[in-house]
């Protein structure tokens, strides 16, 4: 039945969920316990006070006091916490509802819960839930973009939540590691990945814990240019590009750990260097 003017629209039902978001939700949801649990995350460590950004975070981000910061893709939200320790007012979103019951009970526990708001939404319907709002600064964590099947529409969404001058900081793991085989030594993989996806059967996460109540998790491979081209494209602004010879993990057995005892990794020193991870920031102008 029609509405009449006497009285609002209703509302539409949401249009259901591609088989690759729900698929890629529920292999997020079972994660969350088994994150929450583990060594890695160490929830009790960030509730007594742990930061869980990196130097090249804070250095390229800059002071964020009193600066409204968005983080996309946010899990359970210590990242996001960590920027409101440091003084800014704080949106988390991630479509997984228990990561982010998570973080708004870290919130409470670290009494950051008045400058931090968590939402749950896919990235793709950030704008309406959201309500329009614009940001400062948008964040988006580490192995963030392979969960994403369209980057153009994806930049477009990062220039709709960014008021102007804002920017948005990425980043991430460098692409040209997925062409190496597991031991990092050969070429073994196309740098080009298939716009369809790969669909994997892991029975375990990247963290230490029990096997998966849903293992099955559908990624996308983009390469640099794609990723630079969605964001200029979608009318941004890129200040810069870094590459790195290092990463968080010893992602490979001949990467030798990091010096500083945090777990990272590099090709030994005298071998041939590739680019680990980049980073990049790109600004929204008036």
């Amino acid at each position: 039945m029609a509405h009449t003017e006497t009285g609002p629209a209703p509302k539409a039902d949401p249009a259901p969920a591609p088989d690759w978001l729900r698929t890629n939700r529920a292999n997020w949801d079972a994660r969350v316990p088994v994150h929450a649990a583990s060594e890695l995350y160490d929830l009790a460590g960030f509730r007594a006070g742990r930061s869980t950004l990196r130097a090249l975070d804070l250095d390229e981000v800059g002071d964020v006091t009193g600066r409204r910061l968005l983080h996309l893709q946010c899990h359970m939200g210590q990242d996001t916490l960590s920027w409101a320790r440091r003084g800014a007012h704080v949106t988390g979103l991630d479509f997984s509802a228990p990561a982010i019951r998570t973080a708004r009970a870290l919130a409470e526990d670290t009494g950051l819960a008045d400058r931090a708001r968590f939402v749950v939404s896919d990235v793709y319907a950030a704008p309406q839930a959201l309500d329009g709002q614009r940001f400062d600064i948008v964040v988006t964590g580490v192995g963030a973009l392979v969960w994403l099947p369209d980057l153009p529409r994806w930049a477009q969404i990062v220039v709709s939540l960014l008021a102007d001058g804002g920017f948005l900081h990425l980043a991430e793991f460098h692409p040209f590691t997925d062409v190496l085989d597991e031991d990092g030594s050969t070429v073994a993989y196309d740098y080009f990945g298939d716009a369809q996806g790969a669909r994997y059967d892991s029975p375990y996460t990247y963290t230490d814990g029990p096997p998966l109540a849903e293992p099955v998790h559908v990624e996308w491979q983009h390469s640099l240019g794609e990723v630079i081209t969605s964001l200029a494209a979608a009318g941004l602004r890129i200040e810069f590009l870094h590459e790195y010879p290092t990463t968080l993990f010893r992602r490979f057995p001949v990467l030798e750990g990091s010096a500083d005892g945090t777990g990272g990794g590099a090709f030994p020193p005298g071998a041939p260097q590739i680019p680990l991870m980049y980073s990049l920031r790109a600004r929204r102008t008036p």
